[in-house]
């Protein structure tokens, strides 16, 4: 991450009440962007992080690799394993799983974050591009969450985050961009189903979304992305939206553990969190674009 983002980070309004120390987490993803300041945020407790990439050598656009994510949470305070594969991979995932028990002897936490974005309208969206988004957003989420299970059933505080929107059948999430509406859609039905099918095995599953645009390097590669992030957000606050999802907020008006689709600054009020000015990039609260599907 950036030294303004770690700047941000010592200045964030969201004290913790909880601890992620000791746990392990097993993330899609995670090389850079909202992934990394997730694991970053779940390092500074000592957790363990288990990054399944494909971003093995450095890339010509996207900044950082498996290895650097590894690096810095290694210096933050936790341990890392990084795995360079494909979570569209049956094998790729299966061997992380295992990498991930062997190594810290089982796991708490999946998180399912490697995500694929196009927003082209059904005319102009590439078929490879569509068959890409299904592949790594809907099937990499259940793939992973389906194969670490058994994993699940061990550990006392089981829980899978994804970072999927809440589910909104307003049609004009589906007219604008169609095929991503699906992907992503499909992420989201993936936390309504396991929530309700892991009751019994007491494994919670949620999904998180942000109220805002964030900074990611998916955002600055679209047209006209660097203009977009100047009214976004720093992906801190969803590393801490997380870090209080995963360290057991009761957030629900119902006080449910599981089913949940949270949005970032609905999680942070509920930890205390009035001020949310310190995620900005610099942009005024007003000004700040909100994100999609909201």
């Amino acid at each position: 991450m950036t030294s303004s983002n770690d700047a941000r980070t010592a200045a964030a309004p969201y004290q913790s009440t909880g601890s992620l120390e000791g746990r392990t987490i097993l993330m899609s993803g995670g090389s850079r962007g909202i992934g990394l300041a997730i694991a970053l945020r779940a390092a500074r407790d000592g957790a363990n992080i288990v990054l399944l990439a494909k971003t093995g050598q450095p890339h010509t656009r996207l900044a950082g690799t498996v290895h650097t994510a590894a690096a810095d949470i290694e210096a933050a305070g936790g341990q890392a394993l990084p795995l360079v594969g494909d979570v569209r991979s049956d094998e790729d995932v299966a061997n992380a799983v295992a990498a991930a028990v062997e190594r810290f002897g089982g796991i708490d936490i999946v998180l399912n974050n490697a995500s694929a974005i196009d927003l082209s309208t059904t005319d102009d969206i590439d078929m490879k591009r569509y068959d890409l988004m299904q592949d790594i957003n809907v099937r990499g989420t259940f793939l992973m969450s389906k194969l670490a299970l058994p994993a699940l059933r061990q550990s006392a505080n089981g829980h899978i985050l994804t970072l999927s929107p809440p589910l909104n059948l307003d049609p004009k999430w589906a007219g604008r961009h169609l095929a991503y509406t699906m992907a992503k859609y499909g992420m989201s039905l993936t936390t309504l189903g396991l929530a309700e099918e892991l009751k019994a095995d007491r494994i919670n599953v949620n999904s998180l979304w942000p109220c805002t645009l964030i900074d990611t390097a998916a955002i600055r590669n679209m047209p006209g992305g660097q203009a977009m992030v100047q009214a976004a957000r720093g992906p801190q606050i969803m590393a801490d939206a997380a870090h209080a999802i995963l360290t057991g907020s009761n957030l629900a008006a119902d006080g449910a553990p599981s089913g949940n689709f949270y949005t970032d600054e609905q999680v942070l009020a509920a930890a205390g969190v009035t001020d949310f000015r310190p995620y900005s990039l610099g942009a005024a609260e007003d000004h700040l674009v909100p994100d999609i599907f909201l």
